[in-house]
């Protein structure tokens, strides 16, 4: 049984996402999904094309800003959505990634909000006392 999950929280006029996994790239992976889903309804988007990204932070946390605006900035300027995601982290600074998705199409992908990007407002990564992760921030939208 996977621990992996993602939520939205609220926060003012912004939206929180909240990504839990088994390890700290679960929990990266499920927090990418909490952000498309502030868009889109992942499950609305085809995985058929392959996007690499890559992010370098001091700590945790600030790898998670980079990694979520990493992807904001990928679909901006690819006209992108996407819906699955693979994440490795190297000594906690060094994050590779893959997004699949697809080009956006309006006749097939009822967007919500546009999300302006992650900010360090309620940042938190950190390991739960149950042994599974947390990443969560809020995305300007």
């Amino acid at each position: 049984m996977t621990t992996r999950r993602w939520e939205h929280f609220p926060h003012g006029a912004d939206v929180g996402v909240r990504g839990i996994g088994a390890s700290l790239e679960e929990a990266f992976e499920a927090a990418a999904e909490a952000l498309i889903a502030v868009i889109v309804d992942p499950g609305n988007v085809a995985p058929l094309e392959r996007v690499t990204i890559r992010c370098e932070a001091p700590d945790d946390a600030l790898l998670l800003v980079d990694w979520l605006n990493a992807l904001v900035y990928e679909m901006a300027t690819r006209r992108m959505l996407f819906s699955r995601f693979d994440v490795r982290i190297e000594e906690g600074k060094r994050l590779e990634g893959s997004a699949w998705g697809e080009t956006l199409d309006p006749a097939r992908h009822e967007t919500g909000v546009e999300v302006k990007g992650a900010t360090y407002t309620s940042l938190r990564v950190e390991r739960q006392p149950d042994g599974t992760w947390l990443a969560q921030c809020i995305v300007d939208v």
